[in-house]
This record gives C-alpha cells, structure tokens and sequence, in this order.
C-alpha cells in the first residue's frame, strides 16, 4: 500500500512564512463551515492576529491586542497540526473556493478568504503554547534551535538513531522522507544506537538536517541530492537517494527496507554500516526494539514523494496502471496484451519495450564515483538552524507547484499545506492534462471480449430497499 503523506517540517515553515506577509495585524471574519471549530472561531472573530510560530509540524497562531496588560492571559491561540490531508490556503474573496465538510476555519476580510483544513484545531492559551514549546525537540528551522541540547538528550538514549529522528521530542519536524536521506548522507545505519554515536557523527546528522530541511523551506519541495551529484549520478537519483529506490545510486547495492515502529527505514547497508551493537543486537539486561526482517526494496507509486516521468520508466513498477497505460499506448500497444490486463502484466510489457529500445532501461549496474559522506572538517556549527536568512529566497507556492509539474511530480508532493489562487489553477491544470493523457490512452488500448463491462445484477430484497433509503 501506498504510505500516506504527512506535512513535514519545511512544508510548516513555509505556510507560518507565507502567513506572516499575508495576514499578520488583521482582522477577520472567523466562521467554522463544518461546526467542528465554532467556539474558536467566535472567540478569534474580529480579534487582530499579532504573532504565528511554528515548532516541528505545529503552528500558533496568536490573536488579541498585543499592549493589553494582561495579554498573557487574554490572548487567544488557536493549534493547528495538519496530520495527513491538511492545508490552509488563502486566497482572492472573488475567487475562493468553497469550504468543504472538512474546513474547520474560514477566516474572511481585507479582499481575502482564509481555509483551514487540519487534522488538529484547537483553541488554547498562551500557557499551552509555551508547555508545547517545552515538549517538543529542537527545530532545525527555527533560529532557537540548540544542538547541544539535543545532544544531551541523544547521546543518553538507547533508542536506535532511526527512531530518534522521527521522535518529534528530540528532531522536531522531520519526518520519513528526511530520515531516509538524512542517515544516508551522513552514512549512519538507522539501526544504530544513539548512546554509541560519536559527538562528531552526531554534528554530521544535524547539519544534514539542517541543511536538507532549509533546502525544502527555500525550494518548496524535499530535494535532498546535491545538485552537482544528481549531474554525476543521474536519473532516477536526481532528487533523492534511498527513499522509494531500489538500488543505492553511489554504490548500486540494493537498498533494504524493514519496519520500525510501523514506518519504513530504508538504507544503503555498504554506504551507511551498522558499525556498533544495534537493537537487533541481543545483549544482556537490555530491553530490545522490535525491528522487522530487512529485505530488498520494491518501488511503489508514492503521493509523499513521487519520481519524474523518467525515472518511473526506469523502474515501471512505480507507475499507476493508468500511467502504463499511457506509456504503452505512447509507445504502440503489444499485440495481444489486453486492456484488462493485471499491473504485473502491463510492467513486464513496458520492461520487454525498453529491452526493444522503445523506452528507457534502468541504468547499468556500474558504481558512481565515490562521494563522501562527512566532509572532513567539524561540522559543529558549520551552519546555523533557521529560516530568517533565507526568507527572501523562498520559492512562491507557485513557482513551487510549478518546479514539480516541470519535473513531472504531482502538485502535492509530500503533501503541501500551503494553497493559494495561483497554485490552484496551476495544478488543476496539470491534472486535467494527464487526465486527457489517460483517457486517450484507455482509448488507445485494444478492445478485447473480457473488457466489456458486464450488467450490475438486479438488487432485490433488503439490498434494493437500502439503497432507495
């Protein structure tokens, strides 16, 4: 099955960022369309919005007169965490989109209409806000992030690494994307403990996050393979390196996957060696994780960080059937492949067309030259945590939206809580494209005796009865 995507860190960042330009000392109409939100939203109603904070995957945003005495108190907070299918646009009043039965927030004024669809929306104070603060880890987008903080924290714990970067108390805001790339750049075995890293292995892992999270803030998209590498390695390595990949672009091992805490770890095990006792590791008097078998990866269609065109050629596996059906049709139909033809079926004939020359292949199995995962000096320091520095080069959510059409991804790779009138047109656009593109490949496709759609059998009874109810 197909992971479901949740908003990560950067993606937060970017909608507080965004917010902030658009919205900051206002006043707005506040409204709950599906009643879930109506005691927040009459409290926040014609109240200005003084301040937004973001904090790992949470948003703040602060309503009430910023010189009343007792603001402490009187200010209103209201929480927001997207879980899996949030987002909160703003758009034109004349253009806004209809609130849907999962808006819980419409806010409206100054020719704008605000709609916020989470899966956490509360009203709270200040107090909670700073019991939160205190609770969650360090943000490697927030310039009050303390890597020696963490470190006191990280380097006690007999978790293994791989569940400390998705502990929301230690990493805040990173999620299974990053952690995959994250461990694989600085070369560290997800299942390696964390009270047997080294201080200078430890400065690797948060530079890496740093680094990779600030990337996605500025680009709008989770971009973890360095630009002058991706030239070397190539397709389908030009923007991530282990996640949802079968082959390890430095080394062309097989990348291998297991469950941990019921998400998917991937790593390279020859560029990223388990180098101490991990929790697989029985040793006496330790309680151990429970980690399942790690075996070979294969490809699945993924809506958190979907490949190019290209590079799903290059392994079909990662298609939709309706996109192998595209590409068959794009390429000439097999004689004898029927149009109801299982998936497995439809990669083996566009895997048997790339074999002919009519489609791309997967790469040869030669290795890419060496790169290293830890420069050589100290990373301590080496960069410092924090979006105020990189404001101005943010990426609009169109230009945003519009890299990832480019590249041949969908619109809500890793799923992208910032909306707007521009990106909506934009990425409609997209899609009504490629729902043409399939159609004419349905069309396209031989007609054959088992295709016809047989007549639904007659309901009586009860089922007949519970249907006109």
């Amino acid at each position: 099955s197909t992971p479901a995507a949740m908003v990560e860190g950067h993606g937060v960042h970017r909608v507080a960022v965004t917010h902030r330009r658009a919205l900051i000392g206002k006043r707005f109409a506040a409204t709950s369309p599906n009643g879930r939100f109506e005691q927040g939203a009459r409290a926040i109603d014609g109240e200005p919005l003084r301040k937004i904070e973001a904090i790992g995957k949470n948003l703040f945003y602060f309503y009430g007169d910023a010189s009343a005495s007792n603001r402490a108190e009187t200010s209103k907070v209201v929480h927001v965490h997207f879980g899996m299918s949030g987002r909160f646009g703003v758009f034109a009043a004349d253009t806004a989109l209809e609130a849907t039965a999962n808006t819980r927030l419409r806010l409206e004024g100054h020719g704008m209409v605000a709609l916020l669809s989470a899966m956490t929306v509360d009203l709270v104070d200040e107090s909670v806000y700073f019991a939160k603060k205190e609770t969650l880890g360090q943000d490697p987008l927030r310039e009050d992030a303390c890597p020696d903080t963490l470190w006191a924290k990280f380097s006690k714990s007999r978790k293994s690494v791989g569940l400390a970067l998705m502990d929301q108390n230690m990493f805040a805001g990173v999620g299974n994307i990053y952690r995959a790339e994250i461990l694989y750049k600085a070369g560290v075995h997800p299942d390696e403990r964390c009270e047997n890293v080294a201080r200078e292995t430890f400065d690797s892992i948060w530079f890496h996050t740093v680094e990779l999270m600030q990337r996605g803030f500025v680009n709008g998209s989770i971009l973890t393979v360095d630009p002058e590498e991706a030239l070397i390695l190539g397709e389908p390595w030009t923007r991530r390196y282990v996640y949802n990949q079968t082959k390890c672009g430095r080394c062309r091992g097989n990348v291998r996957v297991w469950d941990m805490a019921n998400r998917t770890v991937y790593a390279c095990e020859t560029c990223q060696p388990l180098r101490c006792d991990s929790p697989q590791t029985p040793k006496r008097g330790r309680k151990q994780e429970k980690t399942e078998e790690k075996k070979p990866f294969v490809p699945f269609v993924s809506h958190c960080a979907p490949d190019s065109d290209r590079a799903a050629l290059m392994e079909p596996s990662r298609l939709t059937v309706a996109q192998l059906k595209t590409t068959l049709a794009d390429l000439g139909w097999p004689e004898g492949l029927k149009r109801t033809a299982r998936k497995s079926e439809l990669v083996e004939a566009v895997l048997a067309a790339g074999a002919k020359g009519k489609a791309p292949v997967p790469p040869p199995a030669t290795p890419a030259p060496a790169a290293t995962h830890v420069p050589p000096l100290s990373l301590r320091g080496a960069l410092s945590p924090g979006t105020k520095a990189l404001e101005f080069r943010m990426n609009s959510a169109k230009a945003a939206a519009r890299e990832k059409l480019a590249a041949g991804e969908k619109g809500n790779v890793e799923h992208v809580a910032l909306a707007d009138d521009e990106t909506h047109k934009l990425v409609g656009a997209g899609a009504k494209k490629k729902r043409a593109r399939e159609k004419n490949a349905v069309a396209a496709a031989p007609q054959t005796p088992d295709a016809v759609e047989k007549k639904p059998a007659v309901s009586t009874g009860k089922t007949a009865r519970r249907r006109v109810e």
